[in-house]
């Protein structure tokens, strides 16, 4: 029984190192599981912000096109241009108007 003895003792020691790498393997194998769920969790969060994203895009849509914005930011610009040249010429026919009234009230 004795001469069995250390060839058990090695081939237990040999069963206890696979057990070990198994383990450590498993562990390695849990960590990637873990990092894959958070990957997971990450892709679903974007997902969901991109189908925000096409809703309010198809609701803009209903609302306008995009040419139509286009033009509509277009005639804007239009008109600002407009009440510049508006107020400017108002302000010079109002001067054109005190001056001549001043002049008036001289002579």
């Amino acid at each position: 029984m004795s001469q069995d003895n250390p060839g058990w003792d090695q081939y237990s020691m040999l069963v206890l190192q696979q057990l070990e790498t198994l383990s450590s393997g498993i562990e390695a194998l849990r960590q990637e599981l873990q990092d894959m769920k958070g990957q997971l969790t990450e892709l679903k969060a974007k997902e969901d912000r991109v189908q925000e994203l096409k809703a309010w895009k198809e609701r803009m849509d209903d609302v306008a096109s995009p040419s139509q914005i286009k033009n509509t930011l277009e005639e804007v610009e239009e008109l600002k241009l407009f009440r510049t040249k508006a107020v400017t010429i108002f302000m010079v026919v109002q001067f054109g108007m005190g001056t001549a009234i001043a002049l008036m009230s001289y002579f």
